[in-house]
């Protein structure tokens, strides 16, 4: 079976008849569940060997299934960098794989999920007919009967989600351009599912992104106009175009190209960098413009003024709604980092960030003169925050709430580089985590801290519970372990945390010590287990820190924290690359929420 495929379009629809769904870049599939399961792509090569994960998953989700089966299913296999925003690369790299073993691998570290937008066939019913808002509805039902997420989420660790639509494309456009996402399709609410065709009742808008480059030579047997940019008088290969250009501007192109090249030979007609263009793309990846088309010419640039380092910038470029004051503010000297990183830092960051902020009450320090200067806490929303900056009043501090990513940005423009949250989320009646502070006396005991962290690892997965550990991005460690909302008190926590507090201090007395007097600790670690409480707060994973290095607050995987960690491996503009490489060890914290096995935990500390 061939998909039903959209129409390219640079003006959307907009209308009642019209509905809008974010276009994710990713692999299209079919999804075919008849006796046996399938998964094939759009020219019908079968993908499921190359995502066992999505296999596996679906496989342990069979019972609740298989009341719906036979079934057909319309969808796209994407990496979710956030909810809007699918990674090619990803995907594209796993689709070259043919080692079986790395395909495990990275499935386990980079697991891949299949969104689906179109059901075809359920129950056994083909329903291609059915008008698409009635087919959307029967999904709908489908995905909630079953317990599948009727929406793309990174959190969920449910690798089955549904696409849903949007009635205002204005709503769906500021989501995908703010989280950077290839686009949006619009679809005609009684279009109906057409194997095979490029229907005009579909039509994809992409979100492109820009560059200003010079022409480079034209490949004589296919039409294609190659162009680079400069990176220190070399010249740097980007990619080349053919679509965008009409015939007549294409011509004068190669007849200016002909008279003035510098060289010729059976492929190729070489010139001398002279005519700027500027190109629509969707993303660079593997040194190449993906989907480049010609926007227009640039004869108000020199070649000179296409520079690698502009090209890099037009690729962070920002939605215009998202202000920037001052972008080449210089706010660390080493490493030497400008506003405009830092921004573009809290983007990329987000889909990881934002969970943790979500529906807390902020306190933020803020460094309006960079590292250079001084800061200030900062509690009470500012009188002059924009409309959209939720908050919540609270024993008389009006806090920020940072529950999206234009409020993070603002935040970031203001310079607030720490994020300091509670313990438990608002509404919530007692703690949503209990945190171990492991804080040494000094950046050169930091080895009391991984000692630490170590001890309370070997009785925590003795008591089967899941802990997560990070940097505290100072000189200290700090662990995590997650707990479902409204189920404790900070009076059951407490008995816990003093309980490990004494265990560490019973275990090696010379290391640890629960003496509060600062001066009675001598070199000791203190186990501020008092400090998880009501009203005390604890700086943000992946928040920045106030220190000279721009080191960050950074999740570890377990079998990083040795002897050979430091604070100083984790700076802000080795997170993002960290997080490419190796993925997210804070992965799966909300999932452990509902699988942490606290209560048997407690009721022996109770002595029930």
């Amino acid at each position: 079976m061939k998909p039903m495929l959209p129409t390219l379009t640079f003006e959307i629809p907009e209308g009642k008849e019209w509905k809008y769904e974010v276009k994710y870049d990713g692999f299209r599939a079919l999804l075919t569940w008849n006796g046996q399961l399938e998964l094939n792509s759009r020219n019908g090569k079968p993908l499921l060997s190359l995502f066992p994960e999505i296999s596996e998953f679906l496989k342990k989700e069979r019972k609740k299934i298989k009341p719906f089966l036979p079934m057909v299913f319309d969808g796209e296999i994407v990496f979710l960098e956030n909810d809007y925003k699918s990674n090619f690369n990803h995907v594209q790299t796993r689709g070259r794989m043919r080692s079986q073993p790395k395909i495990a691998e990275r499935a386990e570290q980079f697991p891949c999920r299949l969104l689906l937008f179109d059901v075809i066939v359920l129950k056994g019913k083909d329903v291609r007919s059915m008008p698409y808002s009635n087919r959307k509805q029967l999904m709908e039902s489908f995905f909630q009967e079953v317990g599948l997420p009727t929406r793309p989420d990174l959190k969920n660790n449910k690798l089955v989600q549904m696409v849903p639509y949007y009635d205002s494309y204005k709503t769906i456009w500021d989501k995908v351009t703010l989280y950077d996402g290839e686009g949006v399709v619009a679809k005609k609410s009684n279009n109906v599912w057409e194997e095979g065709k490029r229907t005009t009742t579909w039509l994809k808008l992409k979100n492109w992104k820009y560059v200003s480059c010079f022409i480079t030579s034209y490949e004589k047997s296919n039409g294609y106009f190659y162009v680079g940019v400069y990176e220190q008088n070399k010249i740097v290969p980007i990619g080349q175009f053919l679509f965008g250009i009409t015939p007549d501007e294409k011509q004068a192109l190669y007849r200016t190209l002909k008279e003035n090249k510098i060289n010729e030979d059976e492929q190729f007609v070489y010139v001398t960098p002279a005519i700027c263009v500027q190109i629509k793309y969707l993303e660079f990846y593997e040194q190449q413009l993906r989907e480049p088309h010609f926007d227009q010419f640039r004869f108000d640039l020199q070649p000179t003024d296409c520079t690698y380092e502009r090209f890099l910038l037009q690729q962070k470029t920002l939605p215009a709604a998202i202000e920037i004051t001052h972008p080449n503010k210089p706010l660390w000297e080493k490493p030497p980092i400008q506003k405009h990183d830092y921004i573009h830092y809290l983007r990329e960051i987000a889909p990881h960030f934002l969970p943790f902020l979500r529906n807390r009450l902020l306190t933020v320090i803020r460094y309006p003169h960079g590292i250079f200067g001084e800061s200030f806490y900062q509690k009470n929303t500012p009188d002059y925050a924009p409309p959209f900056v939720e908050t919540k009043l609270e024993d008389g501090i009006n806090y920020t709430i940072c529950n999206n990513l234009q409020i993070l940005l603002w935040l970031g423009n203001q310079l607030a580089f720490e994020f300091h949250i509670p313990f438990q989320a608002i509404g919530s009646t007692g703690p949503s985590e209990i945190v171990f502070d492991l804080d040494p006396p000094s950046k050169e005991d930091f080895h009391l801290a991984i000692k630490a962290a170590l001890m309370i690892k070997e009785v925590t997965d003795h008591l089967e519970l899941i802990s997560f550990i990070k940097t505290s991005g100072n000189k200290g460690l700090q662990i995590y372990l997650p707990l479902p909302d409204n189920l404790y008190s900070y009076e059951d926590t407490r008995l816990f945390t003093s309980f490990i507090a004494d265990y560490l201090v019973s275990k090696d007395p010379d290391s640890f010590t629960i003496e509060r007097m600062k001066k009675n600790r001598g070199n000791r670690l203190y186990i501020d287990y008092i400090q998880h409480a009501e009203g005390k707060t604890i700086i943000a994973p992946y928040s920045l820190r106030g220190t000279t290095m721009a080191t960050v607050a950074t999740p570890l995987f377990w079998e990083e924290v040795s002897e050979n960690l430091t604070i100083e491996q984790f700076q802000m503009q080795q997170i993002i690359p960290r997080l490419k490489s190796k993925g997210d060890p804070f992965r799966d914290f909300f999932q452990a929420k509902k699988e942490q096995r606290f209560d048997a935990v407690l009721r022996f500390l109770k002595g029930k």
